[in-house]
């Protein structure tokens, strides 16, 4: 609890430092762009898929806005003419420095690494919805319970509905209240409803190697989930109260877990900031098909700063993140490992050098992976963004791995290098 507080009281003052000696300065889906008529950059903080204020407001209006398109309207009627889709596909070259000659050790080109089609927008004047189906074959991890041995398993995937979300949203008191249902294979409770660009949701963050950058992606917060989650949003900040269980698909559950977020969004002396806690509590009552009962205990806070150093933009991000370890009879969804906690800190800045155009990324993670020994695992990263246009982006991402976990060089090695192709269109 010490070192928790210890955390808290740090990030806190990044915000206050931030706010004080800094200069000051006023999910990638073109279906969005279509549906509003504004470009990417309205949205989008130096480039996709990281949210600005306006696009913070656009999703949590729950992709509702219209503008570019008209509106086929009547009683009880409020759609877009057309229905929006969008194509997103990553192409990525992977190289590690392992010893053996397989696989990302001698280079792995992976074309394509993520192919997706997105279909979004406005379904009527209080619903939006935004709908993921996966191109290419998936599978979903499930953990079996003791008595079928414990292990974990990968399930063709059957669901069609990679994600999918449908925010019912209502403007109360000068704020908007939402409920979400949503379910998706990968992205984890958060997805229901997430704005900051931390990390705190799989696909929000600033660069590819996300568990290098992001301590909730460290400590394993995504993951397969559905649920349904309870938003209160304001301009300042936000609450969100999510039921779910670690699933995708249909699943027998008597006993849901419990995801709650709160975060604030101020504007500190032209920056804007972000700034809360995560925590994950709760033990899901599944039937032994669905993987068995399990417990989901696990914690994070986080803050960003985005604004501008003379004429470049700039964006900070710090994140801590820890998940309990499991006992022998009831594991924990985040962690595994039974001898001890699974956590780590986070920071990273990306500085742009041609603004909305090219950046350069620096930051580090030190993580222990919560075993007794050989447990420090500590990533030095480097990045580069270049956006050919704003909805294509070209990638570079290393990262060099230290601390006692590489005592023994591991077969993938201590470095990894990701050149990628990032676009939506």
């Amino acid at each position: 609890m010490r070192k928790t507080v210890s955390i808290l009281v740090f990030l806190m003052g990044f915000i206050i430092i931030t706010s004080i000696f800094l200069p000051q300065s006023a999910n990638a889906v073109p279906a969005f762009a279509r549906q509003t008529g504004l470009a990417c950059s309205s949205c989008h903080f130096q480039h996709y898929p990281t949210l600005n204020a306006f696009g913070r407001a656009f999703k949590a209006g729950g992709y509702t806005m219209v503008g570019g398109q008209s509106l086929i309207e009547g009683d009880m009627l409020s759609l877009p003419s057309v229905l929006n889709a969008s194509m997103v596909l990553k192409v990525m070259y992977r190289k590690t420095n392992g010893d053996e000659k397989t696989g990302d050790n001698m280079g792995s080109l992976k074309f394509p690494d993520e192919a997706a089609l997105l279909i979004g927008g406005r379904a009527g004047e209080h619903v939006g919805f935004l709908l993921e189906a996966g191109l290419t074959p998936g599978e979903t991890e499930i953990d079996l319970p003791a008595s079928a041995g414990g292990d974990s398993i990968d399930v063709p995937e059957t669901n069609l509905f990679t994600s999918f979300k449908m925010p019912f949203v209502y403007d109360v008191a000068g704020s908007k209240v939402s409920v979400i249902p949503f379910i998706t294979d990968a992205a984890g409770a958060p997805y229901g409803f997430e704005l900051l660009n931390t990390g705190a949701l799989r696909m929000s963050r600033t660069l590819e190697h996300r568990k290098d950058i992001s301590a909730q992606q460290y400590v394993g917060t995504d993951g397969a989930a559905e649920g349904v989650a309870i938003v209160r949003y304001h301009n300042m900040g936000y609450v969100n109260v999510t039921l779910w269980t670690p699933n995708h698909g249909e699943v027998a559950v008597n006993r849901p877990a419990y995801y709650v977020r709160v975060a604030t969004t101020p504007t500190l002396s032209g920056w804007d900031v972000g700034g809360g806690i995560q925590y994950w509590t709760g033990k899901v009552g599944r039937d032994a098909d669905g993987g068995g009962d399990l417990e989901t205990n696990a914690m994070a806070v986080d803050v960003q700063a985005q604004g501008k150093v003379s004429t470049m933009p700039l964006g900070v991000y710090v994140t801590y993140a820890s998940a309990d370890k499991s006992e022998t009879d009831s594991p924990n969804w985040f962690n595994s490992g039974t001898e001890g906690s699974k956590n780590a800190i986070s920071f990273v800045a990306e500085l742009g050098i041609l603004p909305n155009k090219a950046t350069v990324a620096l930051g580090y993670r030190a993580g222990d992976t919560g075993a007794d020994d050989n447990n420090k695992d500590n990533a030095l990263f480097l990045g580069a963004t270049y956006q050919m246009v704003q909805n294509v982006q070209f990638q570079l991402n290393h990262s060099s791995y230290s601390g006692d976990k590489y005592d023994t060089k591991p077969s993938t090695g201590d470095q990894l290098t990701t050149l990628m192709l990032f676009t939506a269109f």
